[in-house]
């Protein structure tokens, strides 16, 4: 697709392609920015890849433990993007948490992050009342929070509207539907297409997410717990109307295949070993999804020609997003005032 320089002072017609995350948070920021923005996706729902399976933890002290300095350094705002652009975020806080046997994994979570409070039986009683008596010790991560995604991307697209943008679904990959800009082509292509990608970007690889999502009256959280585990550290995140999200993200497979059985177990266990009363939780839902990833797990803004190209988000995508979102911004915005 060939492109044309915006003149100076006019509006950069922008074609985001890919309505997750990314491609919301980039075309918003886009949006807010003054572009005019047509939002392309290939499913028929927002958020119809990796991002309907996310957790919506914003917790860049606690991704500290494995992910390098520039993923915290770049998601400290993030909690205060989303409040600003989407409803009920939740502002309460990590729990970190272990099975007794488990126990001396807190020591080492803690040598790798910054940030927490370290809270006796007492003190996680006074967070979560849920849990009294049943840990001894954790983290607690104050300045963290989250979200649910499948809200606050249905949000993103509202506000996208809200802002003159155009959301096509179900569009086809390789065109638009109609002719949004009476036969002018856009300025900038912004692909967010996650792994659909992996043909054109070096070195994208696909890392498999699975989810339980559960429903149990009998259990309150306020914010989400991390049960650490020597193989596969488990969350569990509260949603409204008694719902969790109990997930992991970090298995090296693109195979879309059903849950296996030992995942299932691990994620359930994890659940019950929180709280007893899971164990006659309602299995509302699982899933299984593809996060794009390069070899150093950290997202990826890139330029080729008139495309960038937004990828790579790991298991960082609501974390992130905002930051690299405003990279596009400058990117587009400084190439059309040149």
């Amino acid at each position: 697709m060939s492109m044309t320089k915006v003149a100076t002072g006019a509006r950069p017609r922008v074609l985001v392609r890919g309505a997750g995350v990314a491609g919301l948070t980039s075309a918003v920021t886009l949006a807010e920015r003054g572009a005019d923005v047509v939002l392309l996706e290939i499913g028929g729902r927002e958020g119809a890849g990796a991002s309907w399976m996310a957790g919506g933890m914003l917790a860049p002290w606690c991704e500290a433990e494995s992910a390098p300095p520039e993923v915290t350094r770049d998601s400290i705002e993030s909690v205060e993007w989303w409040a600003a652009h989407v409803p009920d975020v939740a502002r309460n806080g990590t729990l970190v948490l272990a099975p007794p046997r488990d126990v001396a994994d807190i020591t080492r979570f803690s040598r790798r992050t910054s940030h927490f409070d370290l809270v006796d039986g007492d003190r996680i009683a006074e967070l979560e009342p849920d849990l009294a008596g049943r840990f001894d010790k954790g983290l607690f991560f104050p300045e963290e929070g989250h979200l649910d995604p499948r809200k606050a991307l249905a949000a993103l697209r509202e506000r996208l509207i809200a802002l003159g943008g155009t959301v096509q679904l179900n569009a086809p990959a390789d065109r638009m539907a109609g002719d949004p800009w009476h036969g002018a082509r856009p300025d900038w292509v912004v692909d967010c297409t996650g792994i659909a990608a992996e043909k054109r970007l070096t070195g994208l690889r696909g890392v498999r997410g699975e989810m339980v999502l559960l429903r149990c009256h009998e259990v309150t959280l306020h914010r989400p717990v991390r049960m650490l585990h020597p193989r596969i550290p488990v969350y569990i995140v509260p949603r409204a109307d008694h719902l969790f999200m109990v997930g992991a993200t970090m298995v090296e497979s693109e195979s879309l295949a059903s849950m296996t059985l030992r995942s299932m177990v691990e994620l359930l266990t994890a659940a019950y070993v929180l709280h007893p009363a899971f164990g006659e939780a309602e299995i509302v839902e699982t899933g299984v999804g593809v996060r794009p990833a390069y070899p150093d797990n950290v997202p990826a803004v890139t330029v080729e020609g008139r495309t960038v190209y937004v990828n790579g988000m790991y298991r960082h995508g609501f974390l992130l997003s905002p930051s690299r979102a405003r990279r596009v911004g400058d990117i587009v915005f400084g190439a059309s005032a040149a």
